[in-house]
């Protein structure tokens, strides 16, 4: 005689359903990206990574989550599933500026794009934009920009050609969870569209040919409705590198700056074309490196 069903053993059963539920949608999902990427044609790195449509799909869940299911939990899961079909539709690797010292850029990475993705440890932010440029990774993941970087990383990217590697992401989007090593940003670098989510940031690389103090132009961006939240600047002169909140800081003689800007900027946006006719007789040239979608405040 087989024991009596508990009340128990029906939860458990329904657990099983919810299961097979979720399997079967899992695969329904894997089922319509093959589509997508048939119909999309030639795989390429420019056309299969979206980061700013995976960044809305995320933003879309939380504001409709509820219940005690940890929030951290399902961006973590739809970021593996993300990385998963991703790598469906064409190859997907990851370099990371991940030293012996510094390894918990590693984490980052990791907790971003998956935890099966081919991922390399490289010892300089450098050697990770190069493999992005020859096509052995199709994402570098390098350290947010510091003000005491005096050879940064982020000058190699100032480029106008389109299919250039630009920034795509500022990691971690979700939360850093139990994540080792200092608790710093990471930029994300590919070569992929830098497209609009309601609440961006973009990034510009603003060469100056002449004396041009940081608090001056800091006052041309915001005159161009460019409102800047960030700074840093390289003059190649000494390579000094300073960095910090937008305002203060001169150094003459040419320089670079890169600026993070409040706001979603095209590279054809007339505000750019405006903050150069601002500049006067000072040789000002200014081109996007790339944005992201600000991070989920989890």
């Amino acid at each position: 005689m087989s024991p009596a069903r508990t009340p128990l053993d029906d939860l458990r059963r329904e657990i099983d359903q919810i299961d097979d539920a979720l399997h079967d949608l899992l695969m329904r999902r894997a089922a319509v990206v093959e589509r997508i990427g048939a119909a999309k044609g030639a795989p390429g790195q420019a056309i299969y990574l979206r980061p700013a449509r995976e960044a809305s799909i995320l933003r879309r869940l939380m504001a409709r989550h509820t219940g005690t299911f940890p929030a951290q939990v399902v961006v973590r899961m739809w970021r593996e599933m993300i990385t998963a079909l991703t790598r469906i539709q064409g190859p997907f690797a990851v370099a990371v500026h991940a030293p012996e010292d510094k390894r918990g850029f590693w984490d980052v990475a990791r907790d971003h794009y998956g935890s099966f993705v081919p991922m390399t440890a490289v010892n300089t932010p450098a050697a990770a934009l190069r493999a992005v440029s020859d096509g052995t990774a199709t994402v570098a993941v390098v350290p947010y920009p510091a003000e005491d970087d005096n050879d940064p990383w982020w000058r190699f990217l100032v480029s106008a050609d389109a299919n250039r590697p630009r920034v795509v992401a500022r990691l971690p989007f979700g939360g850093r969870g139990n994540a080792r090593g200092e608790n710093r940003d990471a930029l994300a670098i590919a070569v992929a569209a830098h497209e609009p989510t309601g609440d961006d940031r973009t990034l510009l690389s603003i060469e100056i040919g002449g004396d041009l103090s940081r608090g001056r132009l800091k006052d041309m961006l915001e005159a161009c409705g460019l409102p800047p939240v960030g700074f840093c600047s390289w003059h190649s002169g000494g390579g000094h590198s300073s960095g910090g909140h937008a305002g203060g800081g001169h150094h003459g003689g040419p320089s670079i700056h890169l600026v993070e800007i409040a706001d979603f900027v095209d590279p054809a946006d007339p505000r750019l074309t405006a903050l150069v006719e601002r500049s006067g007789d000072i040789p000002v040239r200014v081109n996007t490196v790339g944005g992201y979608a600000v991070p989920l405040p989890l």
